[in-house]
C-alpha cells in the first residue's frame, strides 16, 4: 500500500500512516478498498453539485412528467436563488445552515414568499438527492420554522355589483386591440385562470355541445376541465373566430399568430382603461364570480368549486363527492352570463332579486 511520495511524506509520517494502516486491517478493513471508495465518493460528489441535481430534478420530475412550462420556469427562477451560494457545493457535503443563509438572503429583501417557496423546491431537490443515492438527507427539510410566514395578499377583485357593470361597460369601449377586447369580454363569463383562456386552441372547441375542453396539461390540478359555454359565449366565440379562425391558437400574438398573447395582455389593458392593480386584475374575475355566485343562493357550492376547477380542500369530501355537477353548471353558466349582461345594462344590480327572477 503506497504511503505518499517523499519528501512530501517525511518517514515519520508513513510510519503513522502504517501504523493506521495496520490498525485497520486487525479491525477487519480493507485501506486501500477504502482509499478507493473515498476517491470514488469525492469524484462522485464533485460532479453532483446541487445545481447539477436540481436540473435533474427538473428534467426527471417536472418536464418528463408534462408540466406547465410556467411551473417548470418558475422552479428554474427558485433554483437560481440558490445558486450563487450552493450550487457549486456538492450536494452530500451541504448542511443545513448553508441553506438557511442562502434562504435568509432572499428573505432580507423582504421576499418572503419566495424565501418559503424557495425552501420548498430545494427540499424536493434534495430528496430527488436522496432517492439516487446522491445524499443521506435533506438539510432543508426543517427551515420552514426558521423563515418569516409570507403575507397573503389576495388578487384586486371588484366585489361591488354597480362598479363591475360599469367595468363591463369599459371593457366593451376598449378602443385596444380586438383580440384584447374580446379575450377581456369572454373572461368574465367562463370563470377560467386567464393562462387557461389566453392558451386556448380551436380544436378544445366544441360548437355542437357548446362546450371548452382544456387539456389536463393546462390546469392547476392536471384533470380535463370543461367549461359549458352560455349563448353570449358563444357569441363572443363566434367572434374571435373572425379574426383567428384560420390559425391554431384562439389568442395568438399581434407580432406572429405562431406565439401566443402576451400574458400580461389584459393586465395591461385594464390600466390603460384606468383600472389598477389594487382594484382589479385578470384573475381578479374568478373571485367576483365565486363571491356573487355564492351569494345568490342559487347553486350548489359544490357546482361553483367545480367551474372554477378548484381541488377539494377536504380528503374525505373530495373521495365521496365525486360528481361534477354537469347539468347544474351548465344551467349557472347560462345564468352567471345573463347575470353580467343586467349588470351590464344596469337595470339589475341586487344579485339575490336576480337570483329570484
Amino acid at each position: 500500500m503506497a504511503l505518499g511520495a517523499w519528501p512530501d511524506i517525511s518517514l515519520a509520517d508513513a510510519r503513522k500512516r502504517r501504523d493506521v494502516a495496520r490498525l485497520k486491517v486487525l479491525d477487519g478493513i480493507d485501506p486501500t478498498l477504502e482509499r478507493k471508495r473515498a476517491k470514488r465518493l469525492a469524484r462522485m460528489n464533485a460532479g453532483n453539485s446541487f445545481k447539477s441535481v436540481a436540473e435533474d430534478f427538473i428534467k426527471v420530475r417536472m418536464e418528463n412528467s408534462g408540466k406547465a412550462p410556467a411551473t417548470i420556469r418558475k422552479a428554474r427562477w427558485y433554483v437560481s436563488l440558490l445558486v450563487p451560494s450552493i450550487g457549486a457545493r456538492p450536494i452530500n457535503d451541504i448542511e443545513p445552515i448553508e441553506v438557511l443563509e442562502a434562504l435568509k438572503k432572499i428573505e432580507r429583501k423582504g421576499h418572503r414568499e419566495s424565501a418559503n417557496r424557495t425552501r420548498a423546491l430545494a427540499s424536493r431537490v434534495f430528496r430527488h438527492g436522496i432517492v439516487c443515492a446522491l445524499c443521506k438527507s435533506d438539510p432543508a427539510a426543517h427551515l420552514g420554522d426558521a423563515l418569516a410566514s409570507p403575507v397573503v395578499t389576495h388578487r384586486a377583485a371588484i366585489l361591488d355589483p354597480i362598479k363591475f357593470g360599469q367595468l363591463l361597460r369599459d371593457i366593451d369601449e376598449y378602443t385596444g386591440t380586438p383580440l384584447v377586447r374580446i379575450a377581456m369580454q369572454i373572461l368574465p363569463h367562463i370563470m377560467t385562470r386567464p393562462g387557461e383562456m389566453r392558451l386556448g386552441k380551436w380544436s378544445e372547441i366544441d360548437w355542437g355541445q357548446k362546450i371548452w375542453n382544456i387539456p389536463a396539461e393546462r390546469t392547476k390540478l392536471r384533470r380535463l376541465h370543461a367549461v359549458p359555454l352560455s349563448e353570449q359565449v358563444m357569441l363572443l366565440l363566434r367572434e374571435l373566430h373572425c379574426h383567428t379562425g384560420g390559425f391554431e391558437k384562439m389568442f395568438p400574438a399581434q407580432q406572429s399568430h405562431l406565439k401566443y398573447m402576451s400574458e400580461n395582455s389584459i393586465n395591461q389593458a385594464l390600466r390603460r382603461m384606468g383600472y389598477g392593480p389594487d382594484l382589479v386584475t385578470a384573475h381578479g374575475f374568478r373571485s367576483t364570480a365565486s363571491t356573487f355566485l355564492n351569494e345568490s343562493g342559487k347553486w350548489h357550492p359544490d357546482a361553483i368549486e367545480r367551474s372554477l376547477a378548484h381541488g377539494d380542500s377536504n380528503a374525505i369530501r373530495g373521495i365521496y363527492n365525486r360528481g361534477n355537477y354537469w347539468d347544474e353548471r351548465v344551467q349557472m353558466a347560462q345564468w352567471w352570463s345573463d347575470y353580467l349582461d343586467e349588470l351590464r345594462s344596469g337595470r339589475k344590480v341586487v344579485i339575490g332579486d336576480f337570483a329570484k327572477a
